[in-house]
């Protein structure tokens, strides 16, 4: 029998743009008021056949891999909203995580394994020939996702 004080969390996909910036306070804003946690998501995507380390420009010639690289940047980012946005509990208690893969990919995965009870996420919002020839990654997850996902346009 399923454990009915579990709370299933809303996941939130960020990559530190704006647009995931206002996802993430609208989601948190959202979890207030139902009561659930927050999971802020950074996907590393996946290089392939490219090396998993990357020279970093705020250290001299030193080699750095790409997730300890984008956790440096996930922090920064939890921290940058966090101080803009002091008064917002659900974001204060907002848990992350960091994968590495196919974005579209990892998101789904990452939702069930979670038993997530929705996806929140921002959009750009493209429209015309950009957004027919590239697709949109908020577009795939709400066509593939088996729980309700919203998209939010800064």
């Amino acid at each position: 029998m399923p454990n009915k004080s579990h709370k299933h969390p809303i996941l939130v996909p960020v990559d530190f743009s704006h647009h995931s910036e206002a996802a993430l306070i609208k989601a948190c804003e959202m979890a207030q008021c139902m009561k659930l946690p927050i999971i802020a998501l950074h996907v590393v995507h996946d290089p392939g056949d490219m090396p998993g380390y990357y020279a970093s420009i705020n250290k001299k010639n030193s080699l750095v891999r790409i997730e300890d690289l984008a956790m440096d940047m996930f922090e920064d980012f939890m921290k940058a909203v966090k101080k803009r946005h002091p008064k917002i509990g659900a974001l204060r208690k907002a848990k992350t995580m960091l994968v590495v893969g196919l974005p579209v990919t990892k998101i789904l995965q990452v939702s069930e394994k979670l038993n997530a009870s929705m996806v929140v996420m921002g959009s750009q919002g493209r429209t015309g020939l950009d957004h027919m020839l590239l697709g949109s990654k908020a577009e795939q997850i709400v066509r593939l996702s088996p729980v309700p996902v919203t998209i939010f346009k800064a």
